[in-house]
């Protein structure tokens, strides 16, 4: 195994089977040599590259001995990328092209051919079939960590439970929660017939006071477009008449 750390740039990606190409230098020779990108099976976060990506790496023998492969791949910089990240500190819109990776979706920006992951709420359609390679505006999220970013929708298609939530938020309205699940940490709900799900926080050493299939009154005191944050609602106590 060779310990040297090299540099490289990503020249190729392959999404669907997961590796990308790196080509480098060695001496006065340009060499390539294949990473594995999808580590989920490991238990760890799969990488996401870019093609233009120059990324720091180490070389081993692969795991049927036969040829060379990249490890210890790490992101160093994408002058595209850092072009864009420039751009949408002025404007933060985009236009490109809605590609799906097996289950994964990804939008490709027109002028850098960069490739982004699609960040969906949990409380949005995922884009229609007929979305595929048609051009789409989008905005980039994760701008302080280059190597995370994600591209979200300008327009979403929020399901009939956000829609809810969002107008019980915004006019400060009760929801009625069931209760689905008791840890003994936290108290798990559904909100809007299954359409949303939340939880509440148990304080440490106290005990549950519920039950699956109970039903709470809640508020929603933080709704974005991937969390949402509710407290209970407790009932005001008659005060006592004189007499």
């Amino acid at each position: 195994m060779e310990e040297k750390i090299l540099k490289g740039i990503i020249s190729f990606v392959n999404y669907e089977k997961n590796f990308a190409t790196i080509e480098y230098e060695a001496g006065t020779k340009k060499k390539s040599v294949n990473c594995k990108t999808g580590l989920e099976a490991m238990g760890r976060k799969t990488r996401h590259f870019r093609i233009g990506d120059v990324v720091s790496f180490q070389l081993r023998l692969s795991d049927r001995g036969d040829k060379m492969t990249a490890f210890d791949v790490r992101f160093l910089h994408n002058e595209k990328l850092d072009l864009l990240i420039q751009k949408a500190a002025i404007e933060n819109r985009f236009a490109g092209y809605l590609k799906k990776v097996e289950d994964r979706y990804f939008l490709k920006e027109f002028d850098s051919y960069i490739f982004f992951p699609l960040q969906l709420s949990p409380w949005e359609k995922p884009p229609a079939e007929t979305a595929e390679n048609a051009a789409i505006s989008f905005r980039l999220l994760n701008l302080d960590r280059p190597n995370s970013i994600v591209a979200e929708l300008f327009s979403h298609n929020f399901s009939p439970a956000y829609k809810k939530a969002y107008q019980h938020f915004k006019n400060e309205i009760e929801a009625e929660a069931v209760v689905t699940r008791v840890s003994p940490h936290a108290i798990y709900l559904d909100l809007f017939e299954g359409g949303m799900q939340a939880k509440l926080p148990l304080e440490k050493g106290k005990e549950p006071d519920l039950k699956p299939g109970d039903n709470l009154p809640v508020m929603i005191t933080y709704l974005s477009d991937t969390k949402v944050v509710v407290k209970r609602v407790v009932p005001v106590q008659d005060e006592p008449t004189a007499g």
